[in-house]
This record gives structure tokens, C-alpha cells and sequence, in this order.
């Protein structure tokens, strides 16, 4: 059991949290180190949610430590904020301690972790807190991402104890938010929307206007916006991943555990035709097939993104963790960072990097030391313009929540276009995989020996043997969100 020594650098007293309380320290006590709200989805991780959010309780002041399936994190964090600027204007210096030195603790998948990320950004708060993330969900790319790990946590007091020792010695890094606008012409015919609200991802949701310079804003057309912070990806993975959500959402008691819902996604890789894409997979679902896609390195002019032919799934990637804990970009070595104007993936540089996969054994290349996709560009904003083709849909995910979108089956267009919004702070640990631009001990290019994007398939059998922005609806179970 931890000292209560310890544990006093993370309690606030009531008073910061529930406004109109009684104050009940003086200048000669104890500020906490590093005072934390934390924020736990018990839905998530079966069983582990509900014991995580009892063991911080227990440690911890109840009234800092918040169920998602009961507070709204917006609420929760506008009335402590509300609350501290009220105390600093009546000269509580210890309340003006507590606001800088805030931190937020998030337990939940990176869909729970995006809806936190999400809130904090919107609220444009005085003294935005660093945000720590548990993994307590599937793929756990975000805390993987930030030194945190990809395995659910221990429930236990030594457990929680370690962690919060992790987050008082954490380093704060920023990291890009990235903003989705999707455009589509209203149907015809019937009253229904192009989707179902609740197929969406929880992050995209219907917004009539955008703002008067809107290029893209048109009469007649359904508006969804939202945002993300790890990926968006088109095609095939979205497939699998889309397959895997489904199967979950029927039957639910099938996914009781990490390993199990790992193990159900591998499986159905094969049963999509993921592996052997070109086989099963028709070549008018390629993506240079459904969509012109174009992008702007950084401020300037749209240029046309050359996608090769047999590329069936393409990634915008923020973070160097994908598909639990990959890096599909790798690090680019001197000659490619000349010529083609190339750098290391860096969550604070304002560019996403965009990758192509030809099937899933071209996905195996990330599991060698220096492999990666086909690196197709680095973007500051991407457009995606999808006519009338032989395809009626295809799929798209963002950071782990697919859905099954609907393709211009006459003249209009489905566009899809994705630009930088902000940042926030991230907490990382000293083991971190995320680098920044500003910190000079980051790699800017790899050895010269950096993998061919453009290996032959044989040459991988041969290595490898075969807010409002985010916004959560009130009906949404949380556990999806895992």
C-alpha cells in the first residue's frame, strides 16, 4: 500500500472540485505535485473498467475520480475550471497552484481516449491539462503510442500506484489534432440520411454549416464533421476492422477479453480476403479506382497524390502506432528524405503521413526492423473525391471506429477532406514512441539501408513464411467505444 505521503502530491480537496464547499486548508499546506482528474470508461476491458474506476476511488478523493457512463467530461471539467477562475479572482493561491500543475488521467480505448483528447481541445481551457492515458481497450494505439503500453493494466493498488508514479515523472508533448469534413448530396428519394446516425463513428456527427468561406458548402448536401488524433484509413483494413464490430456488436459475450477480440480480428482478415486481396478483392476497389485524391504539403497549392494501382487500403497516419503498436512509415533514410522531401513521422509537425497497402502480406513488412508501407506522401490537408463508379461503397475508420460508406451511385460526389485543427498535451513516459520535431534528440532520417516501400511479394514471403468536435450522443454505449 502506498504511503499516504505519496498519494497527497495527487488528492484535491473538495473545495476545488465541488463549488460553494467549505475551504479547508491554509497557506501552510501541502500542495499536491501533480493533481489529477481522472476519467475511467467501466465499460471497457470487460471486468477491468469497474475495478480500476473502485481502486483510484479508494486511493484517491471519490469526487476526483469520474465514471464516463455517468459525467460527461465536458461538464465535469468546465465546473472545476469554472470553480478554480472564481478562487484565483478571490487570491486562492493555492487554487492558482492546482491550475497549472492539473493533469487528466483517461482510462479507456482509444475511442474513450479520443473523446477526452476531443473535449479538452474544444474547451480552449485557460491551462489545458497534459492528458495520460490506461489502455484498457483493443488496439491501444494512443497510450502505446505515448510510452504508456498496449496491454490492460493491473486493477490492484500496486498497479494504480505505479502508474500514477509514471504520471508524476511524465514529460509533456504536443501532439496534432486533425480535422474531417465529409460532404454527400441528400437522396432523391425517402427521408433517412446517407447513414444511420449511430453507424458513424462517435466522432463524426451531422453539422448543417460549416462557415461562409466554405468552398465545399453546397445545398442539398449532409455535413459531418469531426476529428480524430491517430488515423483515418480507406479500404480493405476499414473492411476487417468493420467485419470485427459487427461481429461484436451481435454477439457480444464472444468478447470478453484482449486476447480473444485479438484473435477473433486476425481471423477474419482471412475470411475478408484480406491476405489474398487480389484474388478475392475486385480491382474496382482499389483506391486509385474509387477516388481522385489530392493534397497541399504545407500551405500552398493541391497537388494530385499518385496512388498505385494495386493499392487496396491507404492510411493518414498521426502517430507511429497502428494495428496495435505498428509504424507503417517508418523512418526515412538521407537519399528519400532528399529527393522526395521526406521526414521521420512526428506527432507535432502539423503533417500526416499517408501510406499504402497492397493485402495484409504487405502489412506483415512493418514486423521487420525497417519495414514499412508504401510511403505516398506527407500532407498537411488531404481531399478524397469519390464519383459514380462500379463500386456502391466502400469502407472507411477512424482510430479504430469503422463504417460502411455509401458511394454516388448517379453524377454528384462524396468528398471527404481532412486538415490540421491544433494541438493538445499528452503525457509520455521516458520510453516513449512518439518523437517531436522540436526535440532534438529525435531521428530526422534512418540508415541508409532503409526497406524498398516497392518489395515484391515474393520478397515478403521470403522474410515472413505467408466536444462538440467529438462529441459522445447521450444513447451511445460506452463499451464500444473500447
Amino acid at each position: 500500500m502506498a504511503s499516504s505521503q505519496f498519494l497527497n502530491n495527487f488528492i484535491i480537496p473538495d473545495y476545488i472540485l465541488v463549488p460553494g464547499s467549505e475551504v479547508n486548508v491554509n497557506d501552510d499546506d501541502h500542495v499536491p505535485q501533480c493533481p489529477v482528474l481522472v476519467f475511467v470508461n467501466s465499460r471497457s476491458g470487460g471486468q477491468l473498467g469497474g475495478d480500476l474506476l473502485k481502486t483510484y476511488r479508494a486511493l484517491l478523493n471519490q469526487k476526483q475520480v469520474f465514471d464516463l457512463g455517468e459525467h460527461a467530461p465536458d461538464m465535469v471539467l468546465r465546473t472545476v475550471y469554472a470553480n478554480l477562475e472564481s478562487l484565483k479572482l478571490r487570491g486562492d493561491r493555492f487554487a492558482v497552484k492546482i491550475m497549472e500543475s492539473f493533469k487528466l488521467i483517461v482510462a479507456g480505448g482509444d475511442g474513450t481516449a479520443g473523446w477526452l483528447l476531443g473535449v479538452v481541445c474544444d474547451l480552449k481551457l485557460s491551462h489545458p491539462p497534459p492528458i495520460a492515458t490506461v489502455p484498457l481497450g483493443t488496439g491501444n494505439n494512443l497510450p502505446f503510442a505515448f510510452g504508456w503500453g498496449k496491454k490492460n493494466p493491473g486493477t490492484d493498488h500496486g498497479s494504480v500506484v505505479a502508474f500514477l508514479d509514471q504520471v508524476m515523472k511524465a514529460k509533456e508533448m504536443k501532439i496534432d489534432n486533425w480535422h474531417i469534413l465529409m460532404r454527400m448530396r441528400a437522396p432523391k428519394e425517402g427521408s433517412c440520411d446517407p447513414i444511420p446516425p449511430l453507424e458513424l463513428p462517435h466522432s463524426l456527427h451531422a453539422f448543417h454549416r460549416v462557415s461562409e468561406a466554405d468552398e465545399l458548402n453546397m445545398e442539398g448536401c449532409h455535413t459531418f464533421r469531426g476529428g480524430f488524433w491517430n488515423y483515418f484509413s480507406m479500404g480493405m483494413d476499414a473492411q476487417v476492422s468493420y467485419a470485427f464490430h459487427s461481429e461484436r456488436k451481435q454477439n457480444p459475450e464472444k468478447f470478453k477479453n484482449q486476447l480473444i477480440n485479438q484473435t477473433t480480428y486476425a481471423k477474419l482478415g482471412c475470411t475478408q480476403g484480406w491476405f489474398f486481396a487480389s484474388l478475392l478483392h475486385p480491382a474496382d476497389r482499389n483506391i486509385a479506382q474509387l477516388a481522385k485524391v489530392k493534397f497541399m504539403k504545407r500551405h500552398g497549392e493541391w497537388q494530385d497524390l499518385n496512388i498505385p494501382p494495386s493499392i487496396r487500403s491507404i492510411v493518414c497516419l498521426n502517430l507511429p502506432s497502428f494495428s496495435g503498436g505498428l509504424n507503417p512509415w517508418g523512418t526515412p533514410n538521407t537519399r528519400k528524405t532528399r529527393d522526395r522531401d521526406l521526414t521521420s513521422p512526428f506527432v507535432d509537425d502539423g503533417l500526416l503521413e499517408v501510406v499504402g497497402f497492397r493485402n495484409a502480406w504487405h502489412g506483415l513488412v512493418l514486423l521487420a526492423p525497417k519495414g514499412h508501407g508504401t510511403r505516398l506522401a506527407q500532407a498537411h490537408r488531404i481531399r478524397f473525391e469519390f464519383r459514380k463508379g462500379a463500386a456502391d461503397h466502400t469502407f472507411m475508420r477512424i482510430d479504430g471506429e469503422p463504417w460502411k460508406q455509401p458511394l454516388p451511385v448517379d453524377d454528384d460526389t462524396v468528398v471527404v477532406e481532412i486538415s490540421h485543427l491544433g494541438q493538445v498535451n499528452m503525457l509520455a513516459t521516458h520510453n516513449c514512441k512518439s518523437k517531436s520535431v522540436y526535440d532534438p534528440s529525435s531521428p530526422r532520417q534512418e540508415d541508409e539501408d532503409d526497406s524498398d516501400e516497392e518489395d515484391s511479394v515474393a520478397e515478403e514471403f521470403r522474410k515472413f513464411g505467408a466536444a462538440d468536435t467529438f462529441r459522445i450522443p447521450d444513447e451511445v454505449d460506452l463499451s464500444h467505444l473500447s
